[in-house]
């Protein structure tokens, strides 16, 4: 027909007997084709250019850290002494060095000049015989002394703003007082020490020159009668102690004790009872014929990061074993170089760290991602001593050729990798690896865990449960309306069906919430009955009208009988609630949560699977009844007459002939359904109590992809990790429906080209 209109169309123009009206009209005609073309493009164009913009946001996750150096020039007041310590401020415009001499040199980064040289007070009748570094975010160190005592010191920065310029002064500050904390009353020096000061309670821990390990706590105490806290001292020695200690070091919480050798033996003592230090396991860190180079602890200081001589860095945490015992565990290894690590410097604010090799190259990795994120070398002299800035953006490193190299970074997403988002993952503190969504916490050293796999799950899990629901309903109900029901019915039915689709999907999930919720909870038993009692209602009831004298079947009118099984329905789902406690009481001992939790472990949650299902299929019922009851309602009549003609039943008629003919409009019904059930986000929101979960049990809740994004993007910081990882679950969730319903149009192809000769 459009091509006999065409050739009119031309005949016309070539005779040049086009009137007025036909013009306007052939112009009509032009527009709106040419409206059709631009407005398909239009959406080709949105789509790919959203598919673009969701691609140049995650892009950057998985990105490389990069290096550059900045500075070179000789170690600033290199005659004070070793150094023991480098550190930098935030901003990275001051740096220190602590040396081993007890002096304390403030110097720009930029260009190593010296700011401020500081001696601290040691006293004149002894000598520094250990050094040792508290909380690197507090900037507390200790010096130990020979005496058997300690002094503490901190450095700090303070900025002002003088003419509108930031101006950053680096003082020493004495946290304890400026007199030396005795450790030891017999007065042996203090070859090894380790340190840990708040504002509550102060811990020192030292090893003395005759090999005694001795533990000193002050705890702050408030008395009622006294203006000032007084502080409780608890002394405390560990007989156990074999080994020759190398390594010492004390968490921030002050309840764990690590002690480490060179040849890889590592006890753990806990500080529970500062009075009576308790070993919680003693054991080897390294392989045989390796020894311990670096151990230093990963920010949080739950896990130890402990470097061998081969160049391998292992991560080490405390897991409950099967007997509830603590217990030290490799979570992961890295292989940084061939050599030796010497040195190990952790972020402080991410689970990050970086390493120093022998030979000079300088590696940076992240833990829980296992990604090496960077490997150079910076110095082909050999390294001395390496400072991470607090941001981790830049470094600085000694080298014995008495150079001080100075590099920016730039690593802004190093805690996200393939394996992070997609495989189980080890984090600190559980016991097994897990996927694990949980993108916040009020903690500072809390890890961000984000793992997609429980959201891909939960979208999953919801959609089915929601199918489950509405293509039974929506396909029965589409067959009898559109081939038996009576056409004055028909005009009734589908017009109010469709009309559910524009009912606010806020408003299905707020009642889903906080009425369906609360009342499939008080009516479990009754839920299930439904699902029993209405068919098998139904059904009798289908039974005795067969049996009953055709007069007065035929005073129904042919169509019109799915109108009878109203009051069936409402009152076998009346009696399903009514015989509902009875059941519960017979069956499952009254309640039958409890009995389910009892009987077979299976926990329930208020807002859960079902719950999702009954709500979110309800919406989803409209979508699939109409495209299905469309694609039936439009099988050529002459097809079901002949049918009918042959011999064959309206039942058969129906199978074998309607819908084969309709099954690609059918089967496009429930991918269009199955669509709408992934991307709903409000019902969802409501109704699944948004936990991210991984379970398949119908009683318990889920997150899903579209949930998170709407609940997290408003809090999140744009272009932070977060941020671009939200945009990942974004681009997850196109990639999924676009892959998904281009298969699902091969698939309606198909079938249309099988039963298009019927």
């Amino acid at each position: 027909m459009i091509e006999n209109t065409n050739i009119e169309k031309k005949s016309l123009i070539q005779h040049g007997s086009l009137t007025r009206h036909q013009r306007w009209r052939l112009i009509k005609d032009n527009l709106a084709g040419k409206g059709v073309v631009f407005g398909g493009l239009g959406v080709i164009a949105a789509i790919v250019l959203i598919f673009f913009y969701l691609l140049y946001v995650v892009v950057p996750l998985f990105a490389s850290a990069e290096a550059e150096a900045v500075g070179q020039y000789d170690v600033p007041e290199l005659a004070e002494g070793k150094t023991v310590l480098l550190a930098m401020e935030e901003q990275n415009e001051v740096a220190v060095r602590f040396t081993e001499q007890g002096k304390v040199i403030f110097f720009s980064v930029s260009n190593g000049e010296t700011i401020k040289l500081e001696s601290l007070d040691i006293p004149q009748e002894s000598q520094i015989s250990s050094f040792a570094q508290g909380d690197q975010t507090k900037g507390v160190v200790a010096y130990g002394l020979s005496d058997g005592r300690a002094i503490v010191v901190k450095h700090n920065y303070k900025v002002t703003y003088p003419n509108d310029k930031r101006l950053i002064t680096p003082v020493i500050e004495y946290p304890l007082g400026m007199d030396p904390i005795v450790v030891d009353k017999a007065g042996m020096g203090l070859k090894k020490l380790a340190i840990r000061v708040d504002e509550e309670m102060t811990t020192l821990v030292a090893i003395t020159a005759d090999n005694r390990v001795i533990l000193s706590h002050y705890a702050k105490e408030e008395s009622m009668f006294d203006d000032e806290p007084s502080m409780e001292l608890t002394e405390a020695v560990l007989d156990s102690v074999t080994m020759d200690v190398e390594y010492l070091l004390v968490d921030k919480e002050q309840r764990l004790l690590y002690l480490a050798g060179v040849d890889g033996h590592l006890s753990v003592y806990s500080l529970a009872d500062k009075a009576k230090p308790r070993l919680i396991q003693h054991l080897s860190v390294v392989d045989k014929g390796l020894t311990v180079t670096n151990l230093q602890f990963l920010t949080g200081e739950i896990s130890l990061l402990i470097g061998d001589s081969s160049g391998l860095v292992s991560q080490w945490t405390l897991v409950r074993d099967d007997k509830n015992q603590k217990i030290m565990q490799t979570l992961r290894s890295f292989k940084t170089t061939e050599n030796a690590s010497l040195y190990v410097s952790a972020e402080q604010r991410r689970k990050g760290f970086v390493t120093v090799s022998s030979k000079g190259v300088v590696g940076i990795y992240h833990s829980t991602a296992e990604r090496e994120m960077l490997k150079m070398n910076v110095t082909e002299a050999k390294p001395l001593a390496i400072a991470l800035s607090p941001r981790a953006n830049a470094f600085m490193l000694q080298s014995d050729d008495g150079k001080m190299n100075v590099w920016h970074v730039l690593n802004e997403h190093p805690d996200v990798s393939f394996d992070s988002i997609w495989k189980e993952v080890w984090y600190e503190s559980y016991p097994q690896p897990d996927y694990i969504w949980q993108s916040s916490s009020s903690s500072n050293d809390f890890e961000p865990k984000m793992s997609l796999t429980p959201l891909v799950f939960g979208t999953l899990k919801a959609a089915f449960y929601a199918m489950m629901v509405a293509i039974p309903l929506a396909i029965m109900g589409a067959i009898y309306t559109a081939y038996f029901m009576a056409p004055a019915m028909r005009n009734y039915v589908k017009p109010s069906i469709e009309l559910m689709e524009a009912l606010p999907t806020v408003i299905l999930g707020f009642l889903a919430g906080l009425w369906l919720a609360p009342f499939v909870e008080e009516n479990l038993v009754g839920i299930f009955s439904l699902f029993m009692i209405v068919p098998l209602g139904v059904m009798v009831f289908a039974y005795v009208w067969q049996k009953l004298p055709k007069a007065i079947q035929h005073r129904v009118p042919s169509g019109w009988d799915a109108a009878l099984l109203i009051p069936v329905i409402l009152i076998t789902a009346w009696f399903s609630f009514v015989i509902s406690p009875a059941i519960e009481g017979l069956c499952f001992n009254g309640d039958m949560r409890v009995w389910m939790n009892d009987v077979f472990g299976i926990g329930y949650d208020q807002r859960n699977s079902l719950v999702v299902g009954l709500a979110m299929g309800f919406a989803v019922i409209p979508t699939i009844f109409s495209i299905t009851e469309d694609a039936i309602f439009s099988v050529p009549k002459n097809l079901t007459v002949g049918s009918l003609a042959l011999g064959a039943t309206p039942w058969q008629t129906m199978t074998r002939v309607v819908l084969l003919t309709a099954s690609p409009g059918i089967f496009s019904a429930i991918m269009i359904g199955f669509g709408r059930a992934v991307g709903e986000t409000m019902i969802v929101l409501m109704a699944t109590g948004n936990t991210p979960v991984m379970d398949l049990s119908i009683f318990q809740g889920m997150r899903t992809l579209s949930a998170n994004i709407a609940v997290e993007m408003p809090e999140s910081e744009v272009d932070s990790t977060h941020y671009r990882v939200l945009f990942l679950a974004a681009l997850v969730l196109f990639l999924f429906t676009f892959v998904f319903n281009t298969l699902a149009e091969l698939v309606r192809q198909n079938l249309r080209e099988k039963y298009s000769s019927l």
